[in-house]
C-alpha cells in the first residue's frame, strides 16, 4: 500500500507491522532487547510505505534529539574541516548527526547563529576557541544546552574546553628560529580581534622574542584576513622593510603558504635567503618545496574527544572541565641559519 509519506503516522507503521504502537517506537529508539523479528517486521513496514520519524516529536516524547550544534568560524581552512569532519564520524558511532554553522569570526553572528541552532532542535553544542559574547553563555544556560569550547587551554569556570595551548608552540618556532641565528623577524597574522587563537599565537612569537632581547616592531607585524593571496601581499610588505627580516613567522599554514609562493615569485630562496614558519600542519604542508616547518595541531584528536566528551555531558555523566592535548612543532625544510646574520655561540 503507497501513502503519502508526508501523512504517514506511527500508527500506520504499527498497523502495517502488525504490532503496537510501543513496539515501534522501541525499534525506533533503538530500545534494548527488541528481538530481530519485531525489529525485521517494523523496519519492512517502514521501507514499505516510505515513514519518516517526525524529529519534533521524538524530541518531546525522548527528550533528545539526536543532534548536536557545530559553531565554526570557517569551513575555508581545512584544519577547521579535518576536526568537523572526525567529529561528525566519531558522532555516528552514537546516532548522532552534526548540524553546522559559521559566523566569519563575527560573535555577533555566532550568538545568532547559536539561537538558531537551538530554534531548531539540539542536544549539545562545540565552539570554536575561547571569545565568546556573554549572550552566547546565557544562550546555553536559558535553554539549559550542554556545551563545550575547543581549540584552546584557557582556565575558565564557564567554558569547559578541549584543545592546545597555542602560544607555548609558538613560542617554540621563534626560538628554534633564534637558536638558528635569525635577529630579524616578520610576522604574518590573523586578525586578533575575537580570535583568541591568533592572540596567543603572536603572544609566543613576541615572548620568545623578548626573551632573548630582540624587538618586534610594530611595523614587522602584518595582520591580514585568511588567505593564500593575504599571505602573499603581508610578505611583499614586509620584503619592503629596511633591513629585511630574515625569517618569517606566520599564524597559520595558509598565510604560509602565500608567503612560499610570493617568495618564489620574487626569486627569494627558502630557506637560504629566507625562513619561514606556519601553524596547523595541513596536510599540504609536508608537499610544499621546500616542506614546511609548523606546529601540528591535534584536529583529529580534538573532533573525536569533543564528541565523546559532549554526549557523556548530555548523558548527564562526569567529564573533565578542561582537556589539554599537545600541538607539537615539526621540523621540516622551510628553517635554516640566516646567511648574512651572525650565528650565535
Amino acid at each position: 500500500m503507497n501513502r503519502d509519506a508526508k501523512r504517514t503516522l506511527l500508527q500506520d507503521v504499527a498497523r502495517e507491522a502488525g504490532v503496537s504502537t510501543a513496539s515501534v517506537s522501541r525499534v525506533l529508539n533503538r530500545a534494548p532487547h527488541v528481538s530481530e523479528r519485531l525489529r525485521s517486521r517494523v523496519e519492512a513496514a517502514i521501507n514499505s510505505l516510505g515513514y519518516v520519524p517526525d524529529g519534533t516529536a521524538r524530541a518531546l516524547a525522548s527528550r533528545r534529539i539526536g543532534a548536536i550544534g557545530a559553531l565554526v568560524p570557517t569551513l575555508d581552512n581545512p584544519v577547521f574541516s579535518a576536526m568537523i569532519d572526525s567529529l561528525e564520524q566519531r558522532l555516528k558511532q552514537y546516532d548522532c548527526r552534526l548540524l553546522i554553522a559559521t559566523y566569519r569570526y563575527r560573535l555577533d553572528e555566532e550568538v545568532e547563529s547559536l539561537r538558531t541552532l537551538i530554534q531548531q532542535g539540539i542536544d549539545g553544542a562545540v565552539l570554536i576557541g575561547h571569545d565568546h559574547l556573554p549572550a552566547t553563555l546565557e544562550l546555553f544556560r536559558r535553554h539549559e544546552v550542554p556545551y563545550l569550547t575547543c581549540w584552546h587551554s584557557e582556565e575558565d569556570p564557564d567554558w569547559p574546553s578541549i584543545g592546545f595551548d597555542n602560544a607555548a608552540p609558538a613560542r617554540h618556532l621563534a626560538e628554534h628560529l633564534i637558536q638558528l641565528g635569525h635577529r630579524r623577524f616578520g610576522v604574518i597574522s590573523a586578525p586578533a580581534d575575537g580570535n583568541d587563537r591568533a592572540r596567543a599565537r603572536l603572544t609566543g612569537f613576541r615572548q620568545a622574542l623578548e626573551a632573548a632581547g630582540l624587538d618586534l616592531p610594530d611595523d614587522h607585524v602584518v595582520t591580514v584576513e585568511y588567505g593564500i593571496e593575504e599571505g602573499a601581499a603581508a610578505f611583499t610588505d614586509l620584503m619592503r622593510l629596511t633591513p629585511r627580516p630574515t625569517a618569517i613567522l606566520c599564524g597559520n599554514d595558509v598565510l604560509a603558504f602565500g608567503a612560499m609562493f610570493a617568495a618564489a615569485q620574487a626569486g627569494i630562496a627558502i630557506p637560504d635567503d629566507l625562513s619561514i614558519t606556519g601553524f596547523d600542519d595541513l596536510p599540504q604542508s609536508r608537499f610544499m618545496h621546500p616542506a614546511l616547518t609548523t606546529v601540528a595541531a591535534p584536529s583529529a584528536e580534538v573532533g573525536r574527544l569533543v564528541a565523546d566528551t559532549l554526549v557523556a555531558r548530555i548523558r548527564g555523566d562526569q567529564t573533565p572541565h578542561r582537556q589539554v592535548l599537545e600541538a607539537q612543532v615539526v621540523l621540516r625544510g622551510t628553517t635554516a641559519p640566516p646567511l648574512h646574520e651572525t650565528q650565535p655561540a
